[in-house]
């Protein structure tokens, strides 16, 4: 059971947030006893709105629990990045899981996917005969994907994208999607070395066993004004993997000494890590209330950029570590930036 929201530039806040789980309560009786009658009809009049209220692009459904729950309630940013923090608090404020319910911000895997079938453009799609061209880029931590279906002749580009959007999530959840799957398209025809929907899983999750330890990439370029640029960026750099932290902070650190291309050297150098360490210390421990996503260095700056979690107080304390820089005046930058846009050259 789902309903679409329409886009809108409206934020939700904590108190729209704190207000749904205020109705949630109030109203849980009447929900209980709807569902338990199978009233989809009446369930969706009563949470649609509720759910609209608090951001009206959000989409919701009703599962199967997946934790012991009998069902559950998901509310999920579709794969908005800008959206996903949202979804995220939501989930984040939730009451406790009990016998009748769960609550999750994203589509979760089903293990009883390859059982199902459903009406797409009057067709049925089952998922037993879905297969899949896959594609592993070299040096990439993603799985670019051709799905085939045998009623795909039968259907226009649109409604075969939907339908293999829909079964990706439910093979792998959601956020696995978004973390894993890289390039998506659709064909007529079988693809070559085809891969039964069954075996996808795995298949992503051998890529994922190569990224299970802390990675950094090592990057040069030029700046616009010609200058040598060096950066290093976490990697895999993706924002669903820190779906709270919505904010960008950038830190600006002038330094002293530097070689004959404008980047850190000597005693700079060994201030900078300093400087980092830190950084990473105070701020982004795990379960932290921030990462460390990329620094760049080029004429005799280094920009590091911070992603935090807005509602906590990772801005301020940047502020107070920079204010501490001596080889010149540093600037701290804070913005909102759900979809990581301050670091989009890195995001892989």
């Amino acid at each position: 059971m789902r309903l679409f929201g329409r886009k809108s530039g409206s934020a939700a806040s904590a108190a729209g947030i704190r207000e749904f789980w205020s109705w949630w309560d109030r109203t849980r009786s009447e929900i209980d006893a709807l569902a338990d009658a199978e009233e989809t009809g009446r369930l969706a009049e009563l949470i649609g709105p509720a759910v609209a209220a608090i951001h009206s692009s959000l989409e919701w459904e009703i599962t199967p629990g997946r934790g012991g729950a009998a069902r559950a309630l998901v509310v999920t940013a579709a794969g908005d990045a800008e959206l996903r923090p949202i979804a995220h608090r939501w989930a984040k404020a939730a009451p406790p899981a009990d016998a009748r319910w769960e609550f999750h911000p994203s589509r979760q895997a089903d293990p009883d996917a390859l059982e199902v079938t459903v009406d797409v453009g009057g067709y049925d799609f089952d998922l037993k005969e879905l297969t899949f061209g896959l594609r592993v880029p070299p040096g990439t931590p993603r799985v670019n994907v051709t799905a085939y279906h045998p009623i795909f002749t039968l259907l226009e580009e649109d409604a075969r994208m939907d339908a293999t959007l829909m079964a990706l999530d439910r093979l792998l959840g959601e956020d696995e999607v978004a973390r894993w799957i890289g390039e998506i398209s659709t064909s007529a025809f079988q693809p070559m070395d085809p891969v039964a929907a069954v075996h996808l899983p795995g298949v992503v999750a051998d890529v994922a066993s190569g990224y299970a330890e802390e990675q950094w990439a090592l990057l040069e370029g030029t700046t616009a004004g010609g200058a040598r640029l060096v950066a290093t960026a976490r990697h895999p750099l993706r924002s669903v993997d820190y779906p709270l932290f919505d904010q960008h902070i950038a830190i600006v650190l002038p330094y002293r000494h530097a070689d004959d291309d404008g980047l850190p050297a000597a005693e700079s150098l060994e201030s900078l890590r300093a400087f980092e360490e830190r950084l990473t210390s105070t701020l982004t421990v795990p379960g932290g209330s921030a990462v460390l996503a990329a620094h760049v260095s080029a004429e005799r700056r280094r920009v590091v950029h911070l992603y935090a979690d807005s509602e906590g107080d990772a801005a301020a304390r940047a502020k107070e570590l920079a204010a501490q820089w001596r080889e010149g005046r540093a600037s701290v930058t804070v913005e909102a930036d759900p979809e990581w846009a301050g670091v989009a050259p890195f995001l892989s």
